[in-house]
């Protein structure tokens, strides 16, 4: 499994990378990104363009991908501005065609690798145009926000209805790499990142982003060490990824209905909530 890191501090940037970190993710993207998920318990970044030179000279081994803005007048001007900063990866998120993923691997031209995210209801139902294009490095499914374009109550309801399971297939069979959604450390979230990496392992995903467990919003190195043992919760996840691998069909076959029974529990007690309210 590889991992990507939510960072744009170049000193948090060195160390995640020491610690085998894959890549350092700088999250550019802010619009309409308030407006769809300005009410709930999401992290929203705030990270500079300038950013992206400083932690490219801070690592040594991880990539530097990059969610850009979603299309708009002023995107031709941004690729250029990210990949002038020397980003190894672009990601575009919130594209509803394949149209706008080929003009954007047109406007990257080969300098850089291409990652659509695909989380909205038109991007997975092209899904298949998608992976077909040239361009195309690797796919990521995004969770959250395909969750709530579907009217979903818990994004990972995403697997365990087999949207999931068939975006994978797809990706699969156009034998492009694809990462899903986050985790969580080990044995914290709604649903723990040991029962998601099962799901992971069972459909070929290579790529997951490390979600705020292992970051704890520190926004210093030393901050950061005071909150989480990094090396430590990644040794956990590499060592469960491992064993996860050498399972049995039984066994892949009873941890699957753990996850999906996990899931629909949060989901029936949200939307109990919900009608509560």
């Amino acid at each position: 499994m590889k991992y990507l890191y939510i960072t744009d501090c170049p000193e948090i940037a060195k160390y995640v990378d020491q610690c085998g970190v894959d890549r350092i993710f700088i999250d550019l993207e802010l619009l309409g990104k308030v407006e769809r998920q300005g009410d709930r318990d999401t992290v929203i970044s705030h990270h500079r363009v300038e950013s992206i030179s400083s932690v490219k000279e801070a690592v040594r081994q991880a990539e530097v991908l990059v969610r850009v803005n979603p299309l708009n007048p002023k995107s031709a001007d941004e690729i250029e501005q990210v990949l002038d900063q020397g980003a190894d990866a672009l990601m575009l998120p919130m594209f509803r065609s394949v149209e706008e993923v080929e003009w954007f691997c047109n406007r990257v031209d080969s300098r850089a690798q291409v990652v659509p995210l695909v989380e909205t209801l038109g991007a997975m139902q092209q899904l298949e145009l998608i992976v077909q294009l040239p361009g195309v490095s690797q796919v990521h499914i995004g969770l959250n926000d395909l969750h709530l374009e579907l009217e979903l109550g818990f994004m990972f309801e995403l697997m365990s209805n087999g949207m999931v399971e068939e975006m994978s297939a797809i990706c699969r069979e156009a034998e492009i790499p694809f990462g899903i959604g986050g985790i969580s450390t080990i044995d914290t979230g709604l649903v723990s990142g040991r029962l998601v990496l099962s799901e992971h392992a069972r459909l070929g995903s290579e790529w997951v982003i490390l979600s705020r467990s292992f970051h704890q919003l520190a926004y210093s190195l030393q901050e950061l060490q005071e909150k989480i043992d990094l090396p430590l919760e990644l040794e956990k996840v590499n060592q469960h990824f491992a064993a996860l691998l050498k399972r049995s069909k039984f066994e892949i076959e009873q941890d699957k209905q753990t996850l999906y029974h996990a899931i629909n529990q949060v989901a029936r007690n949200d939307l109990s909530e919900r009608n509560a309210s």
